[in-house]
């Protein structure tokens, strides 16, 4: 694996947390790396840590021990501003709960991440009709969130996660929320969309089917990661 294709690396990452009855480790010495245009699930029980290692991957949270690489950059030496730039530079997120903003047009939505990049409204609104098209959106434009089904707000939150072609994709159990059908049209659509932007995929989640579909699968057990 050469240094020049990874995208992420993460090495020794621990996490604990102070409760009541002393520390509690949530990951144990988590060590991967992934490449580009790599597709890899992080599967287990719940409570063996997935969500939480997904999100100091991302750089939302923090490791007690260890370190991640995203994108070249070391998460720890940034700010919390400079990671959150990061993100905004590289990264896509879809998640189980959507995460669309109700009082924003499922367009505006799309538009959103583009237009805190300083991208003008004109090409803003027209890359985020591309993409809405390409989920078979383009009649749902002007449509908010009360108005579509679970499964077009998760099609809403795929344009979005795409339209600013991220290096790298996180998606947090992109399944969760969706009755079989809509779930395997949104599998379908992450997939697809993927490989045409040739983006690295990094999910959660506890659908053996979805998780079939990637190239690698990470299982977590008890916080530690097993051999693969």
């Amino acid at each position: 694996m050469s240094n020049q294709s990874v995208v992420l690396h993460a090495q020794q990452l621990g996490k604990a947390v102070q409760t009541s009855d002393g520390p509690l480790t949530i990951l144990h010495d988590i060590s991967f790396s992934v490449c580009a245009g790599e597709s890899v699930a992080i599967v287990g029980a719940s409570g063996s840590g997935k969500s939480t290692l997904l999100s100091i991957l991302a750089g939302l949270d923090t490791p007690s021990s260890g370190l991640v690489e995203l994108v070249g950059e070391n998460l720890a030496q940034l700010t919390e501003d400079g990671r959150a730039q990061l993100r905004g530079k590289h990264v896509g997120f879809v998640f189980q709960s959507f995460q669309l903003i109700p009082h924003l047009s499922a367009l505006e939505n799309v538009m959103l991440p583009l237009e805190l990049r300083g991208i003008s409204l004109s090409d803003a609104r027209e890359q985020a009709c591309y993409w809405l098209d390409k989920v078979g959106l383009s009649a749902r434009l002007n449509h908010f969130q009360k108005t579509l089904s679970g499964g077009e707000q998760q099609r809403v939150a795929l344009a979005r996660a795409f339209v600013g072609k991220p290096a790298i994709l996180f998606a947090d159990e992109p399944t969760g929320s969706l009755d079989q059908a809509s779930g395997g049209r949104v599998i379908d659509l992450l997939f697809d969309l993927n490989q045409a932007s040739g983006s690295t995929l990094i999910l959660v989640t506890h659908d053996a089917v979805l998780a079939g579909r990637c190239a690698r699968q990470l299982h977590l057990q008890g916080g530690a990661l097993l051999a693969e």
